[in-house]
């Protein structure tokens, strides 16, 4: 049984003020997780990432972190679970679950997942090709199937093919930009129209079923979200031929 200390989770959501300075954070989490040797000297800033990336390394006796900006007026207790999971990557342990669920909480709620959004947009640039594909139009396809299946409500900021073809990666959504990028691998003849079709459904999904926390996991596909894209009529096609051809599932 892990005899660590752990957080409290009380108190998750103070009311936001200055944000402390980010080292005794560090040094907590240093002395949490139990490492068997002598506590380093921290150095830790916030730095405006694209998002939720955070850094941290070590050299000598001088570890050196840098925290989202985004975190910057995040309560006590958010910093507190991301200096815990920064060391243990470091050094190579699993961060408590406890920190884990006060993070993804955190970085998942309502209040403070649009300000992460904002960031990306701003400091990110789009990775899909806005012309249309040689062999099907994402955008035709996405108009067709919104106004058919969604009431034409769905709205993205950008939709392509990715610039480089993935072995792993169908399609992705990105909550942040707001765009639906489909792998231009399938940008093919030899794929199935109503497999393209059944991507672009996949990915407008994730518009309407955000990814949302459960404990110390994130639920991608929610069980709401994987009984309406059931609701495709060519989905048990797609699927089957996406298996037969061995090819990833979406994101």
């Amino acid at each position: 049984m892990d005899q660590r200390p752990q957080l409290e989770l009380s108190g998750l959501n103070p009311e936001p003020g200055p944000s402390p300075p980010l080292e005794p954070a560090f040094e907590r989490a240093f002395r949490r997780l139990g490492l068997k040797r002598p506590a380093p000297t921290f150095r830790v800033t916030f730095h405006p990432f694209p998002g939720m990336r955070s850094a941290i390394r070590l050299r000598g006796d001088l570890i050196t972190a840098r925290v989202a900006d985004v975190l910057r007026a995040a309560p006590p207790l958010v910093l507190d679970a991301v200096a815990e999971i920064l060391v243990a990557r470091l050094f190579g342990r699993t961060p408590s679950r406890e920190a884990r669920a006060v993070y993804l909480r955190h970085v998942l709620s309502p209040s403070v997942r649009p300000g992460i959004d904002l960031a990306r947009r701003r400091r990110t640039r789009p990775r899909w090709r806005s012309r249309p594909g040689r062999f099907f139009d994402l955008h035709v396809i996405f108009a067709r199937l919104n106004r058919r299946y969604f009431q034409g409500k769905i709205e993205v900021v950008g939709l392509g093919w990715s610039a480089r073809a993935s072995r792993t990666i169908l399609g992705h959504y990105d909550p942040g930009l707001g765009t639906i990028t489909l792998n231009c691998r399938l940008d093919s003849p030899h794929v199935p129209r109503y497999v393209v079709e059944y991507l672009v459904i996949h990915e407008m999904l994730h518009t309407q079923f955000p990814v949302r926390p459960n404990g110390y996991r994130r639920v991608i596909h929610s069980r709401e979200f994987r009984n309406a894209e059931k609701q495709f009529p060519e989905y048990p096609r797609a699927i089957r031929w996406l298996k037969a051809h061995s090819i990833a599932g979406a994101r």
